[in-house]
């Protein structure tokens, strides 16, 4: 089945050179060549502001970086999230991209009286990959995912963007960890899961 994937490059600096760029390049070039329809957002290179208030987030206009990435989203029916770990969550520039994009009205309809929020995304499913220093079993058992939970549940979930699937790449500075993320991300991008 032909998928229409958006990858979201999250590292917040946009040179080219780091392993989340790599990451999402091998999901991305694998995804075409098994006919998958792709468009990429690099966050970094995005220029949007900051929200600094509830109001500007209920009611403000999205930027026009921002209301692009959107339409991306609309277009997708699979998104590849990729970014590094970073003082235990996902960096700021990562946040205010979501923050900015997932608004009320796009994402979701705020709840009426006492029901639940309308979930817009629905029928889209996630691949977060989250890439960290530190082994990833004892980010996973010590610090049980908090951050990775917290973006599955509380971000995507409650726009409808589901199932969510997760890799979590630690020990980014060995070789041997490195070609066995980049060839799993190969095998996902190419069943786009």
């Amino acid at each position: 089945m032909t998928r229409r994937i958006l990858v979201l490059d999250g590292h917040p600096d946009p040179r080219g050179e780091h392993f989340v760029h790599g990451l999402a390049t091998a999901y991305r070039e694998s995804a075409m060549a098994a006919g998958h329809e792709v468009r990429t957002v690099v966050i970094a290179s995005l220029d949007f502001p900051l929200l600094r208030s509830p109001e500007e987030f209920q009611r403000g206009l999205a930027p026009k970086a921002i209301a692009a990435a959107q339409s991306d989203i609309e277009w997708a029916n699979h998104l590849a999230i990729f970014y590094p770990l970073w003082l235990g969550s996902m960096p700021a520039l990562t946040k205010a991209f979501f923050e900015q994009a997932l608004r009320p009205g796009f994402a979701f309809w705020p709840a009426k009286g006492r029901g639940l929020p309308q979930q817009k995304l629905k029928g889209r499913s996630a691949r977060v990959v989250v890439t960290m220093g530190m082994p990833s079993f004892f980010y996973r058992w010590f610090y049980r995912a908090h951050s990775l939970k917290s973006f599955e549940r509380n971000i995507l979930h409650f726009c409808g963007i589901r199932p969510v699937r997760a890799t979590v790449v630690g020990m980014v500075e060995s070789k041997a960890t490195r070609e066995k993320a980049l060839t799993a991300m190969r095998r996902f991008g190419a069943k786009a899961a």
